[in-house]
């Protein structure tokens, strides 16, 4: 698999909109595993008031993406292949939304 960004601009209302999503994806996630692996999401505070996310995923193509997107009701804005990964600091404590 390789690793991929996925953004996800204006994707949600709420918060709890978005905690909704990540169930839907996360039980779809579990009927694809040998193509899709949801790894972390960075959730995004929209100028309009709505939340969207940076997601990166390991996956089999973008199709499997787009599938599995489709599958949990997500929307995809874009999706990029990961040339590297270069780590400077490890990711900060979480923040509650």
């Amino acid at each position: 698999m390789d690793t991929y960004v996925i953004l996800r601009r204006h994707g949600w209302r709420t918060a709890d909109d978005l905690q909704e999503a990540a169930a839907r994806s996360t039980a779809e996630g579990e009927r694809m595993t040998e193509d899709v692996r949801w790894i972390r999401s960075y959730v995004l505070a929209e100028p309009d008031g709505s939340v969207g996310t940076v997601c990166i995923y390991e996956a089999s193509s973008p199709d499997a993406i787009h599938h599995h997107a489709e599958a949990a009701g997500l929307p995809v804005d874009e999706i990029v292949a990961v040339a590297d990964t270069v780590v400077v600091r490890p990711d900060p404590q979480p923040v509650a939304i």
